[in-house]
């Protein structure tokens, strides 16, 4: 099966806005990316082209389909730059919904708020971005933290009107809320040791927490600015097709190894 010139469950070294260009209108149903943060790390000199990339990703998203778009900002001369916001205000002028702001929280920041003169930065935006309403959103469920062991009962009125009485079962879960916790660095992010050679890595959990809550097996999981690969071998293990773009050849090769080597898909596509 082929978007356009590119082999699906694939990922394509070359200049991504370029790349989009040559793909159908409407054919992703979920993109999980991380761009640049404001030169927060090296990336082999390469230009990052927001404006084209963002019009791409309008353009391939379907109808229904979403954009998580993982980001943070720079701090220069004391102050944030502010370029989350504006980005994310630019995909809601190119006709994106902001669907939500979510919250990337490190579990284990880096300490640099003494030399600051600030609190430690605990962490990133996760702007989820919609072609109107959401086709799909699978809530994820977590343990609460207070259950309610009060015996609640409910009432059932019997033929001769008299009335019995049962225990109501309680629900021990609930939907998750929009921050999300996660634990970043070396060994925690992923076990695969390959991955630590791209600069800047997002937790595997985060790539599949997403996929979980906005596609279904079988849909189509696009990266434009793969790196390490973590979305796509996230999109392999959940039975998703998966499509990656990167810039640096380098970056390439290890996500096609990473993925090479992922576990077999959890559901057929």
């Amino acid at each position: 099966m082929k978007l356009g010139p590119y082999e699906l469950d694939s990922i394509v070294a070359g200049e991504c806005a370029g790349l989009m260009d040559a793909m159908p209108e409407g054919c992703i149903d979920l993109t999980v990316t991380s761009p640049p943060y404001d030169n927060l790390r090296e990336y082999q000199g390469y230009i990052f082209d927001f404006e084209a990339i963002a019009r791409q990703l309008w353009r391939i998203t379907k109808p229904g389909g979403v954009v998580v778009w993982v980001v943070g900002d720079a701090t220069i001369s004391g102050s944030e730059t502010g370029t989350s916001f504006r980005q994310a205000l630019r995909f809601k002028e190119l006709g994106f919904n902001l669907h939500d702001t979510m919250i990337f929280h490190h579990n284990s920041p880096p300490s640099v708020a003494v030399m600051q003169k600030r609190y430690e930065q605990h962490f990133d935006y996760m702007f989820i971005l919609t072609r109107g309403f959401p086709t799909t959103c699978n809530h994820l469920t977590e343990r609460k933290t207070y259950i309610d062991n009060r015996q609640l009962k409910e009432g059932q009125r019997l033929p001769n009107g008299a009335k019995t009485w049962r225990k109501k079962s309680l629900n021990e879960t609930k939907i998750k809320g929009n921050v999300w916790f996660f634990n970043v660095g070396g060994g925690l992010s992923t076990s695969d040791i390959s991955a630590y050679k791209h600069p800047a890595i997002f937790p595997e959990a985060l790539a599949r927490d997403h996929i979980l809550s906005w596609s279904n097996p079988g849909d189509i999981v696009f990266d434009p600015m793969v790196g390490s690969g973590t979305t796509c071998k996230m999109a392999k293990e959940l039975g998703r097709h998966w499509l990656g773009f990167d810039i640096s050849p380098e970056y390439v090769e290890i996500a096609r190894k990473r993925v090479e080597f992922a576990k077999t898909p959890l559901f057929n596509l």
